[in-house]
């Protein structure tokens, strides 16, 4: 018996509301990870082994599972993911002005389909103040910074408001990502188009003087050749990776009847966000390192995307879905796939799934 699965979620999902069940969970892991338990979840959720170490952009991974953006917006429990045996956590998405987001309700779970619907709409407490909370809380593994844009900041101010962020966020994030794919801002997406989306990368790039890695965070909903366009985008301006994907708005083949707008996330992304990723790899032929992120609930999921192209990976409705546990069993899996398989290391397995 799984103690989360058969107990703790059919509780947490009948008697809760999502997004209070979620708050309750960030603050939670934030008291548990600054005070002496923390390090008593180790021996629990932690597993290493030399097969899943990995280094990119002169980082070094313990295992390649991160927590996904939109987690932990506000660094709330940046402290404790590590603990639970994550390789990288992303906050954010951060935008230049405080914001609360979308009205309430926002957030719908979908058991039925292992997915979550949401439309928060970057609520967030600000640049300034997660700058706050980054300053006294250091973490053991690499730290992401999402970006994102202000609600009130029109499109064609899109780069100053991006430049803020990154300019007071700069010394404390790893890598950065630039974050035009949430269908939860009006008028983001459009972002991805390569002439405003040039305009952000020119401007961050140029802020950039010692060139932490930047990246970009790309829909599931582009086309192939608005995807090809960004990764003109991304060798034009030598970005250091693309996180594959976002959110869907599409609902095909869901078995839950729900008309609530927002993106979608959890299994149905599963096939798609793998046939990007699959894309991208085998456009940019391996040169440009992907994170992939899609309806990841287990092992053969997270050997799926490595294979066709991911050389990191998040999760965020799995672990809602799976709990603490499922880091330990991914990472068991993918250990156990490399030495079958014979790769040496993790990173001999990337893309070995895309064909020529």
């Amino acid at each position: 018996m799984d103690i989360y699965r058969d107990l703790a979620r059919p509780l947490i999902f009948r008697f809760t509301d999502p997004e209070a069940a979620h708050a309750w969970s960030l603050h939670t892991l934030g008291k548990i990870a600054e005070g002496s338990l923390a390090k008593s979840l180790d021996p629990i959720f932690k597993y290493t082994h030399p097969l899943l170490q990995t280094k990119l952009w002169g980082l070094d991974f313990a295992n390649p599972l991160g927590v996904a953006a939109g987690f932990d917006k506000n660094a709330e429990a940046v402290l404790a993911w590590e603990h639970l045996g994550f390789g990288l956590t992303e906050v954010g998405t951060v935008t230049r002005h405080a914001q609360p987001g979308n009205p309430q309700p926002r957030l719908f779970r979908l058991p039925e389909d292992k997915a979550v619907i949401n439309r928060m709409g970057f609520n967030n407490d600000g640049a300034d103040k997660l700058l706050e909370q980054l300053k006294d809380r250091k973490t053991g593994i690499p730290l992401g910074i999402n970006l994102g844009k202000s609600k009130i900041t029109p499109l064609e101010e899109a780069s100053v408001d991006y430049l803020y962020s990154f300019q007071k966020l700069y010394d404390f994030g790893d890598y950065f990502v630039v974050n035009v794919s949430s269908p939860n801002t009006p008028g983001l997406r459009e972002l991805q188009q390569s002439d405003r989306l040039a305009e952000i990368l020119a401007v961050l790039s140029e802020a950039n003087p010692i060139q932490k890695p930047l990246l970009i965070k790309i829909a599931p909903d582009l086309s192939w050749e608005a995807i090809d366009d960004v990764l003109l985008l991304c060798e034009r301006f030598k970005l250091a990776g693309i996180i594959a994907t976002n959110t869907t708005i599409a609902r095909d083949g869901l078995k839950t009847s729900m008309n609530e707008t927002g993106g979608l996330s959890g299994k149905p992304l599963r096939l798609r966000s793998t046939e990007v990723i699959a894309h991208i790899y085998k456009t940019t032929q391996g040169r440009l390192p992907i994170v992939g992120v899609g309806g990841i609930f287990s092992g053969e999921d997270a050997w799926d995307k490595i294979i066709h192209g991911a050389s990191l990976l998040q999760t965020y409705t799995g672990w809602i879905y799976e709990g603490p546990w499922i880091v330990s069993r991914i990472l068991k899996f993918l250990v156990s796939k490399l030495e079958q398989e014979g790769f040496k290391n993790l990173q001999e397995a990337v893309g070995s799934g895309v064909s020529s």
